[in-house]
């Protein structure tokens, strides 16, 4: 859990593991994580090996690309059992309460 703890890795990672994004297309999917939070995120998962981070700078403008790494890789059936809980449980919450 020291890997992934805390309330914004398992979003990034539940992004990222069908696709690689841009750290654009990553604000777009995560509107309230500030930029600050989701650049210290990142950089904090590329260190654990979680991610890796491409820069194409072959030609203006900079191009950063991020996805998982094939360790990274192997987190993704946890990921995806807890997205599955969430979403099963906040169905589970509008039956009783509707």
């Amino acid at each position: 859990m020291g890997l992934i703890g805390g309330k914004w890795k398992t979003v990034i990672l539940f992004h990222l593991r069908n696709d690689t994004l841009r750290y654009n297309e990553l604000r777009k999917e995560m509107p309230t994580v500030t930029e600050r939070t989701l650049s210290l995120q990142l950089k904090t998962l590329e260190e654990d090996g979680i991610i890796k981070r491409k820069v194409y700078t072959s030609k203006p403008p900079l191009k950063v690309e991020y996805s998982l790494t094939d360790f990274g890789k192997t987190l993704i059936p946890v990921v995806q059992s807890i997205a599955d809980w969430g979403h099963k449980t906040v169905h589970n919450n509008l039956d009783v309460s509707g």
